[in-house]
């Protein structure tokens, strides 16, 4: 079996390369493809300039069952090369993402999310005959239905100011110093911006990953998989693109290790509430305090549970109770007093994680 290219670009026809690499091997594909724009005359604005679009040879094909018949063949290419555990991003826009989308449940992907990317400046409808196309869609699918995929649920709600983060991601184009220009004109006229990919990458990949591009253009998924600490691979078939991106690659710094890993609390060792009376922690009958409202309090059994008002259960089911069925962490629920301060109880998970050995 070959070898993974790790940190490569790797030239040529991408269902032609990635049938080169292992099987089960990639963690993560982000894929930006033609979007088949049809696009028939040139475009010019009302003071008669023309718009720079996109009508470059590698977007033009001859029919939608090309199109077809391409799409597939990708997507067919890289689920090959894709973990059972991994996943997928595509993105396009109304010209394309509906037939990808409809491509990639017949190979037996599974959707999980379709976001919105809307754009902070969009191009205007020039001729004003239609709706300003402001936005462009991408499409997350697993592999394989049911299996573990990477979800860093955590890291995207604290991107976002502690809110659990929406499918609407509202971002601007790659514009000014951002937008790689090449003697005086874009350097690739699709180029994403990185703040799309800095959501898509750490969203969905751990560092150490390997994230594929199939269509790496300009290079920004791999800027931005370097700077994360993740591994990348990076097909592309024109030789300018690969010029500029290698440049751009080279230019690149990685963010030091420390600051792309924080501790995930799904990842530890799971210890039940019920430890901390083991390890002699907390006491039976200690009083514990809702950190919301510490008008209200719980009583500690020594089954493990505690009781509040009449309510009796896990400190995440009383909790869940006493706000009205709402999804609850109970260890985020809960106060101890220790030396006359009210501290959370998560405090003694983690202390107890510290040890040694743990309960069992």
């Amino acid at each position: 079996m070959p070898d993974l290219p790790l940190d490569t670009l790797l030239p040529g026809n991408c269902i032609e390369v990635l049938a080169t690499l292992p099987e089960n091997s990639v963690d993560l594909v982000f894929a930006d493809p033609p979007y088949n724009l049809q696009l028939k005359n040139e475009l010019y604005r009302p003071n008669q300039t023309k718009v720079d679009a996109v009508d470059d040879p590698w977007d033009k094909f001859a029919s939608f069952e090309e199109y077809d018949d391409f799409t597939r063949s990708w997507l067919f290419a890289c689920r090959r090369v894709l973990k059972e555990t991994g996943t997928l991003w595509v993105i396009g826009s109304y010209h394309n993402i509906f037939r990808v989308g409809r491509l990639l449940q017949d190979l037996d992907f599974w959707v999980l999310n379709s976001v919105v990317w809307e754009k902070e400046n969009p191009m205007p409808n020039f001729r004003g005959v239609r709706f300003t196309n402001s936005h462009e869609i991408l499409i997350w699918a697993q592999k394989v239905k049911g299996k573990h995929y990477t979800f860093n649920h955590q890291a995207m709600k604290a991107l976002n100011d502690d809110l659990q983060m929406r499918a609407d991601w509202r971002l601007p184009l790659a514009t000014g110093k951002e937008r790689l220009k090449s003697e005086g004109a874009k350097a690739h006229s699709t180029q994403k911006p990185e703040a799309l990919l800095y959501r898509v990458i750490l969203a969905s990949s751990n560092p150490g990953d390997v994230v594929l591009d199939p269509f790496f253009g300009s290079g920004t998924t791999g800027a931005v998989a370097k700077k994360l600490g993740r591994r990348w691979i990076g097909i592309e078939q024109n030789a300018d693109y690969l010029d500029i991106a290698a440049r751009r690659l080279a230019a690149v710094e990685p963010a030091p290790t420390t600051s792309v890993l924080w501790p995930d609390k799904r990842r530890e060792a799971r210890i039940p509430f019920g430890a901390l009376l083991e390890a002699g922690l907390l006491q039976p009958g200690e009083i514990l305090w809702l950190a919301k409202d510490e008008s209200v309090t719980a009583t500690i059994l020594a089954n493990g549970q505690i009781c509040s008002g009449g309510i009796t259960g896990s400190i995440h089911s009383v909790a869940k109770s006493l706000f009205n069925g709402m999804p609850v962490n109970g260890w985020e629920m809960w106060l101890f007093l220790q030396n006359n301060q009210k501290i959370s109880i998560d405090t003694l998970r983690d202390a107890l994680r510290q040890k040694p050995s743990l309960p069992e």
